[in-house]
C-alpha cells in the first residue's frame, strides 16, 4: 500500500523582520508532497491505512465537520488505495454540497450527517457501536487521525537534517502532529505549537497523554526524553474557521511576497503569529526556526464560500 509522494522541500524565507530580529527562517514544505493527500493529514493517516489494511478492512469511517482537510484527504486516499469511505459529518445537510463535501462524494465517500449533540459523542463506544450494526465492519478513524497511529505517522514527518533548527513551529488542532514533533527532536530543540482553537490551552493535556501513552508502546523515538513544547495561544482570530480582515490581508501579502500559499484555518495564523514574535524579538538571535506548512489549502475554497 503506497502512494507516490514527494519529498517535502525546505525553503528559506527572507524576510527584513527576521534579518532584524537576527533569525534565520525556513518552511518544510508538506502541502507541496501530493495534490490531494498532502501535509500532516497524509501522516495521520499512514498508520491507521496500514492497520485497516492488514486486519483486512474494506471500509474507512471517520468524522469531520463540513470542511474538513481531514474527510478530504480520507476520502482521496481511501479512493487511491482501494478502500470504501463513508463520512460522518457534523450538522445538517446543506445542498449544494460545499467543494470539500462534494470532492468527498465524488471520491465515492457516503456521507452521513448527524446533530452536533450526537457529534459529541464520536468517541463513545455507544457511538460507535451503532455505527458498526448500521455499517458493518468498518475500520473506525477517529476525526484528524488523532490516536496513537496518526501520533507515531508524525514522527516521521521530520528527518535528521532538521537538527540545524532550533525552533520547530506548526499550527494545532487535535495537537497529534505536535505530539509526534516533540518525539522526533532532540533536547536542545523545542517545538512552538499555534492552537487554531479558542482557549487552546487544553491542548496540554492531550499532548501529554499522547506522549505518555506512546512510549508505552514500545515504538522507538529518535531522542528520549522528548524536547520541550510550549503552546501560543493568542493567534486564534476567533476560534477554529475563524477569520478576520487582518489574517486575509496578512495571507494574501505573504503569498504574494514569498510565493508560498497559507490556508486561512491553520498556517495563515501560525506564520501571524510566528511574525508577530520576530517583531517582539522573542526569539534568540542567531536562532534557526522552521515552520511546518501542514496543508490543508483546499480549505481556502470552503473559507471563500463563507466569507
Amino acid at each position: 500500500m503506497s502512494l507516490t509522494l514527494l519529498p517535502p522541500p525546505t525553503q528559506q524565507i527572507i524576510s527584513e523582520i527576521a534579518s532584524s530580529a537576527g533569525v534565520e527562517m525556513y518552511v518544510l514544505r508538506l502541502d507541496l508532497m501530493h495534490p490531494l493527500v498532502n501535509g500532516n493529514k497524509w501522516y495521520k493517516l499512514k498508520y491507521n491505512l496500514l492497520e485497516a489494511k492488514d486486519k483486512g478492512y474494506t471500509t474507512l469511517l471517520t468524522f469531520g465537520g463540513a470542511y474538513s482537510n481531514h474527510i478530504f484527504a480520507t476520502a482521496a486516499a481511501g479512493k487511491l488505495l482501494g478502500f470504501h469511505t463513508i463520512g460522518v459529518i457534523r450538522g445538517e445537510e446543506i445542498l449544494p454540497l460545499n467543494s470539500t463535501l462534494n470532492f468527498a462524494v465524488k471520491q465515492g465517500m457516503q456521507l452521513v450527517y448527524v446533530d452536533r449533540e450526537t457529534y459529541r459523542q464520536r468517541n463513545s463506544a455507544v457511538l460507535q457501536g451503532d455505527l458498526k450494526k448500521r455499517f458493518g465492519e468498518v475500520f473506525i478513524i477517529p476525526e484528524g487521525g488523532s490516536n496513537l497511529n496518526g501520533v507515531r505517522g508524525c514522527t516521521e514527518i521530520l528527518k535528521t537534517t532538521t537538527q540545524v533548527f532550533d525552533t520547530v513551529c506548526l499550527a494545532c488542532g487535535t495537537a497529534t502532529t505536535l505530539a509526534g514533533i516533540t518525539l522526533t527532536l532532540s533536547s536542545h530543540q523545542r517545538v512552538l505549537g499555534f492552537p487554531v482553537l479558542k482557549n487552546g490551552s487544553f491542548l496540554a493535556q492531550d499532548i501529554n497523554n499522547y506522549v505518555k501513552n506512546y512510549l508505552t508502546t514500545g515504538l522507538s523515538v529518535v531522542y528520549s526524553p522528548p524536547t520541550s513544547w510550549e503552546l501560543l495561544c493568542d493567534y486564534h482570530f476567533g476560534g477554529y474557521a475563524k477569520v478576520k480582515n487582518e489574517l486575509l490581508l496578512f495571507s494574501q501579502e505573504f503569498t504574494q511576497t514569498h510565493n508560498i500559499p497559507l490556508d486561512y484555518v491553520y498556517t495563515a495564523k501560525m506564520f501571524y503569529g510566528v511574525m508577530d514574535l520576530l517583531k517582539q524579538r522573542y526569539f534568540t538571535k542567531g536562532d534557526r526556526i522552521l515552520l511546518i506548512h501542514t496543508g490543508g489549502l483546499q480549505g481556502n475554497l470552503g473559507m471563500n464560500e463563507r466569507l
